[in-house]
């Protein structure tokens, strides 16, 4: 496979760096990562989509890696409608109409986002690990999901500001080896995606994120409109798949169950048995097949 581009693309808000490989001529497909990852989440199913007639993109997402604001008076905010937002922003500033999305964790929000917002832009959509409508905060949670989200507590406290600030790397390998405990990750496997963590405007970025989603911080304000449309609508009109680890012991499977009235485009939900909270890491093969299956 040859190695991927990497371009970087001005778009409102942003510099928004991404890696393109595959066919000149492929449909244009974006891959997007989650937390606390990057890019090298996707390489392992890169060959397959190329296979399938795929061009890539694979942007590093806000707060992350070589993606930097262009502006310092820029709120740096982690609102899950600004992650939609910046994709349909890259696809303007890479002059692409239409394209397919596929993320991770925060990329499956970031997908989601973007499919409702504007589904005469996406051709298909596939989120994994995240299910569609678990962004507001009086959501119902089990005692167990309270337990899984002890770091979105955290990150509440002046505490976790400091442990996210100074021992980044500590805490996202602890939270690896959580997410998916029967995946052997090596060091450079993690070093390889840590070093994306070493943004400037990560620690600030994935405060808010995580504090906004609950109410402990000011949603901002740029993305109002975005967000009074998934109230007053949260139909997403885009086929859509979601795919599910089913020994993910970050967002049990049980999260994402039951969301069919959300979707009236065509829905679909699969579980990958054993898998934890990183199908595409720990199974690349399989999760390639299950969404070139869907896309296709």
């Amino acid at each position: 496979m040859a190695e991927p581009m990497r371009i970087s693309v001005d778009t409102p808000r942003l510099s928004i760096a991404a890696e393109v490989s595959g066919p000149q001529d492929g449909a244009p497909l974006f891959l997007l990562h989650g937390w606390p990852d990057d890019v090298r989440t996707w390489d392992g199913i890169l060959a397959d989509c190329h296979a399938a007639g795929f061009r890539t993109i694979v942007p590093w997402l806000r707060g992350f890696g070589p993606t930097v604001f262009r502006d310092v008076a820029t709120q740096r905010a982690g609102d899950l409608e600004s992650l939609g937002q910046d994709v349909l922003d890259l696809m303007d500033g890479m002059g692409i109409a239409a394209a397919t999305l596929v993320g991770h964790d925060w990329g499956a929000r970031a997908a989601y986002v973007a499919s409702h917002a504007a589904p005469e832009r996406v051709k298909a959509c596939v989120g994994i690990s995240v299910g569609w409508g678990t962004n507001t905060p009086d959501q119902p949670l089990s005692y167990e999901m309270h337990h899984n989200y002890w770091y979105h507590w955290l990150f509440a406290t002046p505490r976790g500001a400091r442990i996210l600030a100074d021992d980044r790397r500590g805490l996202t390998r602890f939270i690896w080896s959580l997410w998916a405990p029967d995946w052997p990750f090596s060091d450079a496997t993690f070093e390889a995606t840590a070093a994306a963590f070493d943004n400037p405007d990560w620690v600030a970025i994935v405060l808010h994120s995580y504090r906004v989603r609950w109410g402990h911080a000011a949603p901002d304000p740029a993305y109002d409109d975005l967000r009074a449309a998934q109230t007053a609508d949260p139909v997403i009109r885009v086929p859509t798949l979601t795919l599910h680890g089913g020994a993910d012991p970050c967002n049990l499977p049980e999260t994402s169950l039951n969301k069919e009235h959300l979707f009236c485009a065509g829905y679909e939900r699969r579980v990958m048995e054993g898998l934890g909270h990183f199908p595409q890491r720990e199974a690349p093969a399989d999760t390639a097949r299950e969404v070139l299956a869907f896309i296709r």
